[in-house]
């Protein structure tokens, strides 16, 4: 069985190089994606615009930021997610992520801290509008008639009209609909009261072992399951930890990989960095079969997602 490959990319540096010279890695030795770590209070450059930075420099890996649903407006996430997508030509992801942090709350003033089950219900009519808002531009909404002086048939863009308990949006987007039609949407979910919440495509996972992947998966049907592995050391770790050679980290690859998941998002510790997983881990994979690098340049195409839909095309041809 052939798996997917990612890596969680984390840190607070500012400089460029910092950040192009890893996904660039990823890159050349065909992995499917990295994803971009960023906090709503966190001293570090966004998430979002290091992966547009990226974008234009590397052809084959999926580029998936995180950003907050607390307390960012769903008509920016959307659009700018979308950006992302055209700018890398199919290529955009998105990791959601929610905060309870009180002082994440304070830099607005907006709102106290919402408790869990808020925190999520808010994500999910986030997610629900975002994605609405990737589909208020039919494909060919853009017509550039020259004759008329049209550039937009604008019956083929659409009100989404949501009206929910934490805010209303009216759209259309802003933004022509992003090339993967729907960019793919991630969560990192710890346990099962996240899992039935969000309406997303990937979920990463934190495992201690085989076994306990083969249950989550099970519970998971029709997603997308990666599985987190700390690399190289790093505590404290909510994900298991693998220290040793690079053999003996495609051994437990081996071993996990009977359990159901797509694949691993492997994050990179002090000891085992971005480098050896490139150079050194994904040939040895490759020479076992583990991980064959897929041809498609869309990312939603790479993970096997179906085609996306336009729900409010396909309610106007009806």
């Amino acid at each position: 069985m052939t798996l997917h490959l990612a890596i969680a990319l984390d840190g607070d540096s500012f400089a460029a190089g910092d950040w192009t010279t890893p996904v660039r890695q990823a890159d050349e030795a065909r992995l499917d994606f990295v994803t971009f770590q960023d906090s709503f209070g966190g001293r570090r450059p966004d998430a979002v615009q290091v992966a547009a930075l990226v974008a234009p420099l590397t052809r084959h890996v999926g580029l998936v930021p995180v950003a907050t649903t607390t307390h960012t407006e769903p008509f920016h996430l959307s659009t700018a997610l979308a950006t992302l997508d055209h700018v890398s030509r199919g290529r955009a992801g998105w990791q959601v992520r929610v905060s309870a942090d009180p002082a994440e709350a304070d830099l607005l003033g907006r709102r106290a801290p919402l408790g869990f089950d808020d925190l999520f219900a808010e994500a999910a009519d986030v997610i629900e509008v975002v994605r609405r808002l990737w589909d208020s531009w039919e494909d060919d909404a853009i017509i550039k008639d020259v004759a008329t002086g049209r550039f937009i048939d604008r019956e083929k863009l659409h009100y989404i009209d949501f009206a929910g308990a934490y805010f209303s949006v009216k759209g259309p987007s802003i933004v022509p609909r992003p090339p993967q039609g729907q960019p793919v949407v991630a969560a990192l979910a710890h346990d099962e009261r996240v899992w039935s919440r969000l309406d997303v495509d990937v979920y990463f996972v934190t495992p201690a072992d085989a076994d306990q992947a083969a249950k989550i998966v099970r519970r998971l049907p029709g997603k997308k399951v990666f599985a987190d592995l700390v690399v190289g050391g790093r505590a404290p770790a909510d994900a298991a930890v693998f220290t040793g050679t690079t053999a003996r980290l495609a051994d437990l690859i081996a071993a996990w990989s009977g359990s159901g998941i797509a694949g691993f998002r492997l994050r990179p510790g002090e000891d085992y960095g971005v480098a050896a997983i490139t150079s050194e881990l994904v040939p040895e994979l490759r020479r076992r079969g583990l991980f064959t690098p897929s041809p498609h340049q869309r990312l939603r195409e790479r993970l096997g997602l179906p085609q996306a839909v336009n729900r409010y095309q396909e309610v106007a041809r009806a």
